[in-house]
């Protein structure tokens, strides 16, 4: 076959078929960029631990959504299959007054961002994934992987999720999880995005709020007219995480105190958001610039969480 000759028919079919394995159940579009996936695997939802993640994959046959230039070039075999790891994200719904459980859905659910550019070159998954319709085959991965998991938090414990646009998909499976077992400690729950039609999740967090007094969710801008425009009603200047737990603000807005004693944190996004240390033993060369949510913590007693030193700071690189 010549790699860079498209396929045929017959050829698309055999290819679907032998690298396919769950259909597309539901695609909730939150705007023309953002999108909630809810995948049914062939074999069924496979047992996995919240917080963790698996891949999601087409192949490079397959359409991309308009205004993406071509990627496949001389040398790029047509038959290739494009996978990314996502987190497993989670609808909150409440039923009979709690939580369900992720492990409680009949899919697994991704929170999906339209990638625009990347530093490898053109974006060639989300341009796909966006393209999708309810119906269509496409690849998940058979196991799930990672140790950003809360089995390690007890119920008295206070939990604070820090994350950027879709960093929160692994948060919500996290809460739900806690909220569903009983989890009694203050949990907040942080976010920070561009614009607020990006917050996918915000009424659904609204309802575990008022279910639940120990819940705090906390959303964050940085582009609405009250984050740039000085003149707007309400104004409040760019918002991020760094800057909001350093000032104590989000203490006030959540009414605890965040103690290394009794406190987890989360971090997931961007990563200039979780500013994840150099390997060095140098203390002026540790933290990278802009100020990351680790040095912020670690100046206040906090501590990374690692295979044999626990800690209370954890963290999910998510690009």
């Amino acid at each position: 076959m010549n790699e860079s000759a498209p396929l045929t028919a017959d050829e698309l079919i055999r290819q679907r078929e032998r690298h396919y394995n769950a259909r597309v159940d539901q695609m909730l579009r939150v705007h023309e960029e953002l999108l909630i996936l809810r995948v049914v695997p062939d074999d069924g939802v496979q047992r996995f631990i919240p917080g963790q993640y698996t891949t999601l994959g087409l192949g490079i046959w397959e359409p991309r959504i308009d205004g993406f230039s071509h990627e496949i070039g001389a040398g790029v075999s047509p038959t290739r299959i494009i996978k990314r790891a996502y987190s497993v994200s989670c609808p909150l719904l409440l039923k009979e007054g709690r939580p369900l459980a992720p492990s409680e859905y009949p899919y697994l659910e991704f929170y999906i961002s339209l990638v625009r550019r990347s530093e490898a070159g053109p974006p060639m998954l989300t341009p796909r994934l966006f393209q999708l319709r309810e119906g269509d085959r496409l690849q998940c991965g058979p196991h799930f992987h990672g140790h950003y998991t809360s089995d390690r938090i007890k119920p008295e414990q206070q939990v604070l999720f820090a994350a950027t646009g879709t960093g929160e998909a692994p948060h919500n499976a996290l809460l739900a999880e806690m909220l569903a077992r009983g989890h009694c400690g203050p949990l907040v729950s942080a976010v920070c995005v561009g614009w607020r039609r990006d917050l996918a999740y915000l009424d659904a967090h609204r309802r575990l709020e008022e279910q639940y007094k120990n819940y705090c969710y906390l959303p964050l801008t940085t582009r609405e007219a009250v984050n740039l425009d000085s003149t707007a009603p309400g104004y409040i200047g760019k918002r991020y995480l760094q800057a909001y737990v350093e000032s104590g603000a989000l203490e006030r807005d959540a009414g605890l105190i965040l103690s290394p004693g009794n406190t987890h944190v989360f971090l997931c996004g961007n990563p200039e958001m979780i500013g994840i240390p150099h390997h060095t033993h140098h203390p002026s060369h540790r933290y990278p610039t802009p100020r990351g949510m680790v040095e912020v913590l670690e100046r206040r007693g906090f501590s990374i969480d690692q295979p044999h030193a626990p800690g209370n700071i954890h963290f999910e690189k998510y690009w």
